[in-house]
């Protein structure tokens, strides 16, 4: 690029040239672009930053560009890839660059950028996790000199080579270094090498120059201890050369990335909160109980304990409620969880005995929802009434409530609503129906005479807060991840719903397959989300619920990933899962129909329903069913007559035949076989727009298809398979790439996605490109070919686990079905010989080593698969230890562990098997004391990087 200059008057002001160079793979109609915060780049609008243009060296495709810029020039900077018109495709991950040019440098000089894209998983070292938990160093690192280059060059034929790597794993009295094949970088001696400068943020970096005869050079980069013990990275060497046939570069900026390293591994439990057992406990586990499960987490070799989702559900007032999927609020958290005793340290007598009292009638088998949460409440109230004025004028509650109060305020006036007028639907609420601010304000002001009850739901989530960042403190102070999970839907009658309305869409949605619901007979009836409308303000609502979240935790489970990217929505009068639609999704147009030779949308989209069926499906009660529900239209053919033409209005008018015993056989017979018939279609008219049509789910499979010409049927089949394989790809894509980057930006927490099932091809390169950690369970393989997935053949990028919360455990699985266990036993342990019928301690350890030593970045095991190992723990039949029935839309979650935590902290034979497993398979866990054979303590200690087990005596770990 030629160097113009500036006129200032008569004096010409040479500028420096900026060089970026940037090796990235495109797909054809793709383009490299740099968009930085000056105007030079465009000013973070994209459409006016400088494209790169694309040039082969060797096997790679290296994008370079330039631009002339003052010698005192900063900025920040990042790449995107766009096409021919500038529009974004994609945007590299992780913090914007940091651009300064060295002090010294003159106008007219060079400088080289040699950047590499920053993806998904290279932020994953800055997130919680990983930064406050597991690299957390204890003894700090110290800045040794901010960014920049200061050094100058003392000769012409040097370049300036400025070194930059990021290493998050660094031990302590251990730096980091580069060595190569010149003079200046060791010769490969790691003590002569070039000793890099701790920049803060993980990020290590130094200066050096070096020869221009000295290029093309080899370099590594390695940690070095001051006790003479090194690690270089992994693979091969880097080279850096300079182009003798253009202008030398005067310094030359090296962005190495990450530093390659052995990747880092670790392991976790995952129990629901709910699930959790202790001496102290009420009936259920409580956020204080973390403490226990955390301490046994780090004796067990974990670095991870996972929940379900721990958000209030209270919307329908008994065990309905149970199901942790269905938030009352997404930022409340659930009075279950509570810890009574831990709200005074005065607790009267009276109330100390009552909650003895309590405590031995709640201790059961299974959790008993309802009375737990009554009697909680209950006990309270009894303490609010006895401390809120102390609490509530406190600095520690002003503080929580000015931080939490958008939230706390509607939700606290919801709960009001709800139990006056005893249903969570708020159109039963009157005048409080639609939701305002200034009725809010009614509702909670301080002079109405139900304060108390607001204030009381004030002081409760108060306290669950403080109980929960207790158990989140020390969790982190252990060195243990706690990682939470985040519900794809909320229910209808939730407080966001009423406070957010613009955001949801009142018909309904299910993460399930689309004929899933419609076998079970009713679905879930999530509102979906209004994306649109979302990101007029940048996805603050979730942005929201994502930093409620990270207050507590450090990692989360996204409930149904393919959520981001489609959702199956279903209209408001469904109560089965097949007449929807993906959305967003392509729909099929009456033109593109026409062109196929499809005419008679009439025929295709309503219900088709012919005399002979009728007969056939309601034997000798079809005149009554005929007379009750259809109408005549044409000879031999019905309709539904207006009050029964949705499935809402079938189920009403048979409840009401019901109760004057009209009905000749059951009601629910009779339900399923009209809902047959009001779903015999084959197309589904868009109700936004009758030029628009959506192929039914498994139309193939209904007497409307199966009665068409072959003309029609081959067309309707070719555009059924597009639609939903093909036809939406890019669509979903987009749309996850702008939904899910704000949820990620939203927190540091680390993110894994549930994407189990059947997965569109879109779906795991987006997360790869985000950084997103998928899940692998055995039993249900990404692979179709497969019965069972072999952990040894998983991505770094993933969770592994035998089972999970929404399956049987592996006990119970393994004596599900005798035909399939023994093709596991001779597919998967490679044994000919008949397996045992229960999965004994032997069969769970095979299948936890299994895990253990898959490739996988975490396996992470629920508390049962773990139980299995001894057979003290196995006396419980297997099928009680199930946390939920997926095929049972009103499942009680209720499970408890049979076995409390303090007994599982006392018995160190499980303990030492899990413990063995774990650090057996080189996976990473917390450091823990242990006392040896001559009542000495030592802390045993991962060496990272190594997988190798130091001890250290009391002293030096002092």
């Amino acid at each position: 690029m030629a160097n113009l200059g500036l006129f200032t008057g008569t004096k010409i002001v040479k500028l420096v040239n900026v060089s970026f160079r940037l090796p990235y793979y495109t797909h054809w109609g793709q383009r490299l672009l740099v968009c930085g915060s000056e105007p030079v780049l465009g000013s973070w609008d994209v459409k006016k930053g400088l494209l790169l243009s694309p040039v082969h060296q060797g096997e790679e495709l290296i994008w370079c560009g330039s631009v002339a810029v003052p010698s005192e020039f900063s900025c920040e900077y990042s790449y995107y890839v766009v096409d021919d018109d500038k529009s974004v495709l994609r945007r590299e991950m992780g913090k914007k660059r940091q651009l300064v040019l060295p002090e010294g440098i003159n106008g007219g000089e060079n400088v080289e950028l040699n950047d590499l894209w920053q993806t998904g998983v290279d932020a994953i070292p800055f997130r919680s996790a990983f930064k406050d938990v597991i690299f957390r160093q204890s003894w700090g690192l110290n800045i040794e000199r901010s960014l920049g280059i200061q050094n100058k060059l003392d000769t012409e034929d040097a370049v300036l080579v400025h070194f930059k790597i990021c290493c998050p794993n660094v031990e302590e009295e251990t730096s980091v270094y580069v060595i190569g094949s010149t003079t200046k970088l060791g010769q490969w001696k790691v003590q002569d090498g070039l000793k890099l400068n701790y920049a803060g943020d993980s990020i290590w970096q130094a200066d050096v120059a070096i020869q221009n005869g000295d290029f093309p050079i080899k370099y590594k980069y390695c940690k070095y201890g001051k006790a003479g013990n090194f690690s270089l990275e992994t693979g091969a060497h880097r080279d850096l050369s300079i182009d003798s046939s253009k202008v030398q570069p005067r310094c030359i900026f090296l962005s190495d990335g990450m530093m390659r390293e052995m990747p880092w591994r670790g392991a976790g439990v995952a129990i629901p909160m709910f699930s959790v057992r202790s001496e102290a406990d009420l009936g259920v586990g409580e956020f204080l109980d973390l403490k226990l499960l955390v301490d046994w987490a780090v004796e067990s070799g974990f670095h991870l304990v996972q929940l379900l989702p721990i958000n209030d559900t209270s919307v329908h007032g008994m065990w309905w409620d149970s199901y942790p999927y269905s938030s009352l609020s997404v930022f409340a958290l659930h009075p279950l969880y509570l810890r009574v005793e831990a709200l005074s340290e005065n607790l009267p007598e009276n109330i100390k005995k009552e909650i003895r009292e309590a405590r031995e009638q709640l201790d059961g088998k299974d959790v008993d929802y309802e009375a737990v949460l009554a009697t909680k409440l209950s006990i309270a109230k009894k303490v609010f009434e006895q401390e809120k004025d102390l609490i509530l004028n406190s600095s520690s509650f002003h503080k929580y409530f000015s931080e939490n109060e958008e939230w706390l305020k509607p939700y606290a006036a919801f709960c009001f609503l709800r139990d006056f007028f005893e249903t969570s639907d708020r159109s039963q609420w009157g005048c409080f129906s639609c939701f305002t601010e200034k009725k809010l304000e009614k509702l909670v002001s301080k002079d109405s005479l139900h304060y108390d009850i607001i204030r009381f739901h004030y002081y409760i989530q108060f306290h669950l807060h403080l109980q929960l960042s207790e158990a989140a403190e020390y969790a982190r102070n252990k060195g243990v991840i706690l990682k939470g999970d985040l519900p794809i839907g909320v229910d209808r009658n939730s407080v966001d719903t009423w406070v957010y309305p613009n955001l949801f869409r009142m018909n309904t949605s299910t993460g399930a397959p689309p004929d899933y619901f419609d076998k079970n007979g009713q679905n879930w009836g999530f509102p979906t989300y209004n994306w649109e409308e979302m990101s007029k303000d940048n996805y603050a609502w979730w942005r929201a619920r994502l930093t409620q979240m990270a207050k507590y935790f450090t990692a989360y489970r996204i409930d149904h990933i393919l959520g981001f990217f489609r959702i199956w929505e279903l209209p408001e009068h469904a109560m089965t899962g097949l007449i929807g639609k993906f959305r967003p999704s392509i729909p099929l147009s009456k033109e593109e129909l026409e062109r196929e030779g499809i005419w008679d949308f009439d025929r295709l989209s309503l219900p088709y329903i012919r005399k002979e069926s009728v007969q056939e499906k309601f034997g000798a009660s079809w005149t009554f069913i005929v007379s009750n529900f259809l109408n005549d239209y044409q000879k031999g053919c019905y309709e539904f007559k207006e009050d029964c033409n949705t499935e809402k209005k079938i189920a009403s008018k048979l409840k009401m035949l019901a109760e004057k015993s009209m009905l000749l056989e059951s009601e629910d017979k009779i339900r399923r076989d009209l809902f047959d018939l009001l779903k015999n279609i084959v197309l589904i008219r868009d109700p936004e727009d009758a030029s628009k049509f959506y192929p039914r789910f498994n139309l193939e499979d209904t007497s409307s298809f199966q009665d068409l010409d072959d003309h029609s049927k081959n067309v309707l089949r070719r555009l059924y398979y597009d639609y939903y394989f093909y036809r939406q790809e890019n669509l979903w894509r987009q749309n996850a790439l702008k939904t899910l980057p704000a949820l990620l930006n939203s927190s540091d927490m680390l993110a894994c996605g549930e994407d189990l099932g059947l997965i569109p091809a879109c779906v795991h390169p987006v997360m790869q490109e985000l950084g997103l950690i998928g899940l692998r369970i055995q039993r249900m393989p990404s692979e179709s070919d497969l019965e069972f997935g072999i952990p040894s053949q998983y991505s770094y990028m993933t969770v592994c686990a035998p089972s999970c919360h929404d399956c049987s455990t592996l006990r119970a699985w393994w004596e599900e079905d005798e035909e399939r266990r023994c093709r596991y036993f001779k597919n998967v342990a490679g044994s000919d010989a008949i397996p045992p019928s229960q999965c004994v301690p032997d069969m769970a350890h095979f299948v936890t080593r299994q895990h253990v030593e898959a490739p996988s970045m975490w396996a992470i095991f629920p508390l049962q698969d773990l139980l299995a190992l001894k057979e003290e723990y196995t006396t419980r039949p297997a099928t009680e230890e199930t946390i939920n029935d997926p095929t049972n839309p009103k499942h009680y979650w209720r499970y408890r562990v049979h076995v409390t935590l303090e007994s599982l902290l006392k018995d160190k034979e499980l303990i030492t098997t899990i413990r063995g497993l774990v650090r057996g398979s080189g996976r990473a866990h917390p450091s823990v004391q242990e006392t040896d054979e001559q009542g000495n303590r030592e802390t045993i200690v991962l060496v990272p990087g190594k997988h190798q087990v130091a001890k250290i005596s009391p002293l030096e770990s002092s």
